[in-house]
């Protein structure tokens, strides 16, 4: 089944092209003075019951805003946003805030359904938070900005096609960037939190899962952690590309590249916040430097700034073996996708790209293909794609309208086929050894 997508999509998908080679000209930053979210009262929960007493997914607050297509001078389009209580990745209660969209235009009206949209926006600094882009705040640098306006091309293509298209800042409050579980348990509470607020039928209402990239880690986790954490939900499809499926191989992968190195520091801190690591412990001096001057960035600004670096670099000179560090080992362990950890129930779309027979630069191809062959074996309906010759933004551009083609069916009703007869074993997911 064929559908026809929204020019949005056909131009946003040529502005993710650009991203490759735009410079900080290319697109013009916003400017609009939308406050930064740790100076927004909004994003702070006031109420008297404890939060611990509250449920998740439950609507702490709500506030009407607009949000536009490709970012200043762009028709506005009506929104809400909700403060709601989720739990962070150590399963302590917190709030975070999505940002709904109603469908537009023709399709305006009762929803389709729910598309949970999850945004690759890769953050250790709230400027890159979706719920502050969205409403044309401004991400720091062009190529932040230019990210942003990508997004919500995407979010308003889905919301022309009918959808409810929920946007949450699933890195929570203080943005635990890769921390997979709280990026899941916030995905699914931001689709049970926005069913609320529309008073829709939980369990007949289609909801479908969207991610690339950073995105694909919310959407891989929820899809796991949904038949226990929210079994009610009626999950139809999962579509998600650029997978960090193994953190370990990626790390191998990326470790003194020339262009993904920069995620490494990122990544330390980020997993230091979620996971409370005293990470100054283990931080060479250069290692602490680097830290202070990505802890507040996204990955628009840490990216490719430190071609070559190693992860070696960065922590002291008895923590070489990094992966052999039995408190990294674990957290390692714990954030791989697949295993016993949870068992999709819906179907699901798992692309990315191979540009040089490992990967699209960051993301690990035979990764991917061996999560879509342990979820067939366990019953899931899994259609993998490998973009052959596909760096990582090459893949995204890919991914997109397939992605959009492939959920809008599951949303329709019609039924996956999935390609599991074809998918290799892959590469081995098995733990890292801890001593």
């Amino acid at each position: 089944m064929q559908r026809t997508r929204p020019l949005v999509l056909t131009v946003l998908v040529a502005l993710v092209a650009m991203l490759a080679t735009l410079t900080g000209s290319g697109v013009a930053a916003a400017t609009t003075a939308v406050p930064r979210p740790h100076d927004d009262p909004f994003y702070r929960y006031t109420g008297s019951t404890p939060l611990k007493d509250i449920k998740p997914g439950t609507v702490l607050k709500h506030r009407s805003v607009t949000v536009s297509l490709f970012g200043k001078g762009s028709t506005p389009v009506q929104a809400v946003q909700l403060l709601y209580r989720t739990r962070d990745e150590l399963k302590r209660p917190s709030v975070t805030v999505t940002t709904v969209v109603a469908p537009t235009g023709a399709t305006a009206g009762a929803p389709h359904g729910v598309v949970g949209y999850l945004s690759f926006y890769d953050a250790l600094g709230d400027e890159c938070d979706p719920s502050y882009t969205l409403r044309g705040g401004d991400a720091g640098t062009a190529s932040n900005n230019q990210q942003a306006q990508v997004e919500e091309g995407l979010v308003t293509s889905l919301a022309a096609q009918g959808y409810a298209v929920t946007v949450p800042d699933f890195e929570g409050e203080h943005l635990h960037w890769v921390a997979g579980q709280e990026s899941g348990w916030s995905t699914l509470d931001a689709v049970r939190a926005t069913e609320s607020w529309l008073k829709v039928r939980r369990s007949t209402t289609p909801v479908g899962l969207f991610g690339y990239s950073g995105g694909s880690i919310a959407g891989e986790w929820a899809a796991e952690l949904a038949p226990r954490y929210s079994p009610g939900l009626d999950i139809t499809g999962t579509a998600i590309g650029g997978i960090p499926v193994d953190l370990a191989h990626n790390l191998r992968y990326v470790n003194g590249s020339q262009d993904w190195s920069g995620v490494i520091p990122a990544v330390l801190v980020a997993l230091g916040r979620a996971f409370q690591i005293p990470m100054r412990h283990y931080e060479s001096a250069y290692g602490r430097k680097i830290a202070r001057k990505v802890r507040g960035q996204c990955i628009g600004s840490f990216n490719g700034a430190y071609p070559g670096l190693r992860v070696q670099q960065l922590v002291k000179h008895r923590y070489r073996h990094f992966l052999a560090v039995p408190v990294f080992a674990r957290i390692i362990n714990h954030l791989l996708m697949g295993s016993t950890k949870g068992h999709p129930n819906a179907p699901m779309l798992l692309a990315v790209g191979d540009k040089d027979g490992t990967g699209d630069g960051v993301m690990v191809a035979d990764d991917v293909e061996a999560l879509g062959y342990e979820y067939c074996h366990q019953g899931v309906t899994v259609d993998f794609q490998r973009f052959n010759g596909s760096d990582h933004t090459q893949a995204g551009e890919q991914f997109f309208p397939l992605a959009e083609d492939w959920l809008g069916e599951r949303m329709a009703g019609v039924p996956a086929t999935g390609n599991c007869a074809s998918i290799g074993k892959g590469n081995s997911l098995a733990p890292l050894k801890v001593r």
